[in-house]
């Protein structure tokens, strides 16, 4: 179970890395550009087949794809002797700008990237991220609509009969049938039952495992009320609420006026998925993304902690930078472990995945080559100086020579390449588990 798990999130991320190069290619060849190339992955070539005047394959390495057009810059027009007086960034940039033009011929007039418009090579580049974010929102539409959120309910699946302690952090009955020295009999072992489902406290009504918790959790040691309904019946008992420690709880101390213990009852919740509607996958997503951007922000000062961490043997961060390496590990995880339920499986598969397609659609988008967000900006900057010129009368001042980025490239380049080593590094070394 835990190889097909990889295996599926393998074949999901193909399939999402194929969609986003489509995303490309599709406008791409609509608007006449020609595409030599499109590539699943990096490195060595698998497979390959020739369809039209497009080469199709897929390559060993799947961190990524790409599709190869003609003339993504403007072309050179340095002479031999000019090239000989550049200076080695100047060569870099004119290497680019030879390379974008090296299938280019005659009959290819008009057909090359840097003579499009502004809108339609937008368009292009922004056309991959797209169809990420489409994806993202079709697997989360099936979590929210189809399968449903998992939802914790006030109804009784198991009980703990003893307040946990450090000394007994499960709450179990030890051999003699005590608690232990110093330890309280939960609240949850004066009469119910697996199955009962909590209605009230002290005449509070519970409708949510929230409502439950907001009554209990403020009133440790306190003796109240709880109806429950068993077998279709309607139960009252009184029982005492148990106090747990609140550095138990959450490593803390109390502060000055603030209570040193919470209420504990002592049973584990019903998790049940509950469906929502299509109007809940926005906010969904929108949260999703506030906090990617987030992660974004601070992605490569958690790649450096990594690292370091990884050096000195400090223990893995479980909410640290995660390859994709990790992620396929926490897939097989996801698919072989033996107590979650077919519905959870697939539901966290998909969010795997979804979370996958939201991250690359929003990567993808940073402006800095050589990333889609990069050519974009490329494209936007045209566009702002051709209105300029066109507002002060100015003649057109054609494609924007975006091969002056190439030393950014490069160096971005190279920054993402490190990023990844580290990260798989630390995948293969010391995952993290599910």
């Amino acid at each position: 179970m835990s190889f097909l798990g990889m295996l599926a999130f393998a074949l999901a991320l193909l399939s999402s890395i194929g969609l986003h190069e489509l995303g490309h290619f599709l406008p791409a060849k609509k608007f006449g550009v020609r595409v030599p190339q499109f590539m699943i992955g990096f490195g060595p070539t698998l497979w390959k087949r020739q369809i039209g005047e497009t080469e199709f394959g897929v390559k060993a390495i799947p961190f990524g794809g790409y599709i190869r057009m003609i003339g993504m810059f403007l072309p050179s027009t340095k002479t031999e002797d000019d090239w000989q007086k550049l200076g080695r960034l100047e060569r870099v940039v004119d290497e680019a700008r030879y390379a974008a033009n090296s299938e280019v011929t005659e009959a290819d007039t008009g057909r090359t990237f840097y003579s499009l418009s502004v809108p339609k090579k937008v368009t292009v580049m922004f056309g991959g991220p797209f169809m990420n974010l489409v994806l993202a929102s079709f697997f989360f539409s099936i979590i929210i609509v189809g399968i449903g959120q998992p939802q914790a309910v006030p109804t009784v699946t198991a009980i703990s009969a003893c307040v946990p302690t450090v000394a007994n952090p499960d709450g179990i009955v030890s051999n003699d049938g005590s608690c232990g020295e110093g330890a309280q009999t939960s609240a949850a072992h004066a009469g119910l039952l697996a199955g009962d489902k909590i209605i009230s406290v002290n005449g509070q009504q519970i409708s949510t495992w929230d409502d439950f918790g907001n009554a209990v959790r403020p009133i440790p040691g306190t003796t109240v009320d709880v109806a429950f309904i068993r077998d279709g019946v309607t139960v009252t008992k009184s029982v005492t609420i148990g106090a747990i420690a609140k550095s138990f709880v959450d490593g803390t101390s109390s502060s000055a006026g603030e209570q040193d213990s919470y209420g504990f009852f002592g049973i584990q919740p019903e998790i049940v998925h509950e469906r929502g509607s299509f109007s809940e996958v926005f906010p969904f997503m929108r949260d999703m993304s506030m906090s990617a951007v987030t992660g974004l922000a601070s992605f490569p000062q958690a790649v450096w902690q990594t690292a370091t961490d990884m050096v000195s043997g400090k223990p893995r961060d479980p909410n640290g930078p995660v390859s994709v390496v990790g992620i396929g590990k926490i897939s097989g995880d996801i698919a072989s472990a033996p107590s979650v339920s077919l519905a959870d499986k697939i539901s966290e598969f998909l969010f795997l995945i979804g979370s996958v397609n939201l991250f690359l659609f929003l990567f993808n988008l940073v402006p800095i080559p050589p990333l889609d967000g990069g050519h974009i900006a490329g494209a936007l900057y045209e566009g702002a100086r051709k209105l300029i010129a066109r507002l002060r009368g100015k003649p057109n001042p054609g494609p924007a020579d975006t091969a002056r980025l190439m030393p950014i490239t490069v160096v971005a380049t190279t920054f993402l390449i490190v990023m990844s080593l580290v990260t798989v590094i630390a995948d293969l070394i010391n995952p993290i588990s599910f």
